[in-house]
């Protein structure tokens, strides 16, 4: 199995390096020139989405809380559908009207170069942390089918990672995609059946699984849930790296139909890993780590092909969904931070160099920090968390209506997260109606309440 995934790993950097050749611009990398139709735009947001979280982590949730674990791939599909139809278009003329790289290249022109600042080192470490998260997926795979241990598979997904991302960015990555999406659907979809026979389907389960909430879709609780719905769903309408790829698109026509298609596959894909994460709970109930659960279905529930296909497929999950996040990565730390606040008058071809240079000194990094952390859901909250409070507001009411503005939205960030930081490190809770509210959701709501009001004042004015 590992030389089979040695082997598709030299085939993704083989085809980034060669498709990199035709990186001559930043609008290459960035942008990818601004030409992805439907199918391109589609198979580049999915993969993204279909990550270490929607994989590794969802399969980890759902073994230890069961079916309910389907609302963090279902909330996140919920939030591409009103990127397809809401966000991104309206967006997307803006950035080709204005040559756009970044959605904080739309945060400077619409409020100011210090807001837009702000958020883009925020966006920078919440991003390394979501880096790290995906490198977690990989190595877990590998200890898995080969006992690697954890550093050196960390390593491993880095490089492959950078190599044929740092060679064309967008433009690579775009193109690597469209294998790295059919291996994860053909894989997952191969795995399920095999997974299902193996336990005996939903009633074998339930004879190894003394637990009813583990059946319910609200099992987890109304508080995690809510929790998770008011975090994910505005996470992938306004993230920097999905509306980056939505940039990209060569119409309107391309956003809506490829990122509607990338939302309607998350919410049909979610069941897959869910099953399988309950079938582990089921079948080996005493893994160390919950996030072992995924690789180790798949090595122990079929035969040889069908478990090299899947766990090639769960690699590719997160290898896909890290080049996406390298590419918010150098997009934040060079254009967005270097070009405008230090050399504004940097030539295209050096601003090119430097995102290169950048992505992999970010891949050393994302090493660093995977080793730190102990499991990939963590990981991922830090940068859902991060990002939620401190951009949904100002993007939301800087789309849809002219009075938003510069002291509203850093208003509005200063609020959400500060009251996402008191409540994580105080330990304090808000009980709205008998449900107990994350921190996360009361900094969201928090900084569009601040927003609102800042539009009242403004109106009063």
């Amino acid at each position: 199995m590992l030389a089979f995934i040695f082997l598709y790993a030299v085939i993704l950097v083989a085809i980034g390096a060669l498709i990199g050749r035709r990186a001559k611009s930043a609008s290459d990398f960035f942008v990818a020139g601004r030409n992805l139709n439907a199918g391109l735009l589609f198979t580049t947001l999915i993969a993204a989405n279909l990550g270490a979280g929607s994989t590794v982590g969802v399969t980890a949730l759902a073994y230890r809380h069961g079916l309910s674990a389907w609302w963090w791939i279902g909330s996140a599909g919920i939030g591409s559908l009103i990127l397809a139809f809401i966000v991104g278009p309206k967006i997307w003329r803006t950035a080709r009207k204005n040559n756009y790289y970044t959605l904080s290249d739309y945060l400077d022109a619409r409020y100011s170069k210090a807001f837009s600042g702000i958020i883009s080192l925020m966006m920078a470490v919440g991003t390394l942390a979501l880096f790290a998260g995906q490198l977690l997926g990989i190595a877990w795979i590998l200890e898995v089918v080969a006992d690697v241990p954890k550093f050196e598979g960390v390593i491993i997904g880095a490089v492959v990672t950078t190599l044929y991302f740092a060679a064309g960015g967008l433009l690579s990555s775009a193109i690597v995609n469209i294998l790295e999406v059919a291996v994860i659907l053909a894989g997952f979809v191969v795995a399920l059946p095999f997974v299902w026979k193996f336990t005996g389907g939903i009633e074998g389960i339930r004879a190894n699984v003394n637990n009813p909430s583990y059946f319910d879709f609200y099992g987890m609780g109304s508080g995690a849930i809510i929790g998770y719905i008011v975090m994910l769903v505005p996470s992938f309408f306004i993230s920097p790296g999905l509306i980056g790829k939505v940039f990209a698109a060569k119409d309107e026509r391309a956003i809506k139909i490829g990122t509607a298609l990338n939302g309607l596959v998350q919410l049909v894909f979610a069941v897959i890993p869910v099953i399988i994460g309950m079938a582990a709970g089921a079948c080996f109930p005493e893994l160390s780590r919950a996030d072992l659960a995924l690789p180790t279905a798949m090595k122990n529930m079929m035969p040889f092909a069908a478990a090299s296909l899947a766990l090639a497929a769960i690699f590719a999950a997160e290898v896909s969904t890290a080049d996406t996040v390298l590419y918010m990565l150098a997009g934040s730390l060079t254009n967005d931070i270097y070009k405008r606040f230090m050399n504004p008058g940097i030539s295209d071809a050096k601003l090119l160099r430097l995102s290169r240079f950048v992505s992999v000194v970010c891949g050393v990094i994302g090493v660093i920090l995977a080793l730190r952390l102990e499991s990939i859901i963590s990981a991922l909250t830090i940068f859902y968390s991060l990002m939620s409070v401190s951009l949904s507001a100002p993007l939301v009411f800087g789309l849809f209506t002219k009075r938003a503005g510069n002291f509203g939205a850093v208003a509005s960030a200063v609020v959400g997260v500060g009251v996402t930081l008191y409540m994580t490190f105080s330990g304090a809770s808000v009980n709205v109606a008998g449900v107990s509210l994350n921190a996360s959701t009361c900094g969201i709501v928090c900084s569009f309440v601040v927003m609102a009001l800042s539009l009242l004042h403004k109106a009063q004015d």
